[in-house]
């Protein structure tokens, strides 16, 4: 199947990848959108995990503030330059994740921080527990075939740098 102009511009718009990486997975998947797009995703994971050991001192706090202001999310996300910090997919990125904390209440960032007695409490099992209540391992609120974690290494895919949650909070009137 040809590759055109409108396919690489439609991957491109998707991704956030390069004109000539788009063409070029366009090529390897015979025009196929879909599977361009799962090439890439795994190609952005690989890249990555090798940019998790950064430094990430940068970054802002996306806030999330519900209709009738009696509930908010604050979380704070950092990357490793105020360059990055800046762009549009940054904050978009951070304001997502403040909305999705806002949806789902989660309890804790990360699964290190589950005290073992919690689990056994919840009576849940802990796979369970975890998409209950940590955040990093809960399915997006509005894509649930995806992790908050799988949002965070899609965004250092594509923003070139380490990305990290650095902590999160949530308000609500008489909560």
């Amino acid at each position: 199947m040809a590759v055109t102009t409108e396919m690489i511009k439609e991957l491109r718009e998707r991704t956030g990848a390069g004109i000539k990486e788009c063409k070029d997975i366009l090529l390897q998947t015979n025009g196929d959108l879909d599977k361009a797009i799962e090439v890439l995703r795994a190609k952005g994971l690989e890249i990555a995990s090798k940019k998790e050991g950064r430094e990430a001192k940068e970054g802002l706090i996306g806030i999330y503030t519900h209709p009738g202001t009696k509930l908010v999310a604050l979380v704070e996300l950092n990357c490793e330059t105020d360059f990055v910090a800046r762009t549009d997919d940054f904050m978009s990125l951070a304001k997502e994740l403040a909305l999705h904390v806002a949806a789902t209440e989660p309890r804790y960032l990360t699964i290190d921080e589950v005290p073992e007695d919690a689990i056994a409490e919840s009576g849940l099992t802990p796979e369970k527990f975890y998409e209950q209540s940590v955040l990093l391992a809960q399915p997006y609120v509005k894509d649930p075939s995806r992790t908050i974690q799988d949002m965070v290494k899609e965004g250092i895919a594509k923003l070139g740098e380490n990305i990290i949650v650095r902590r999160f909070v949530r308000y609500e009137v008489g909560g």
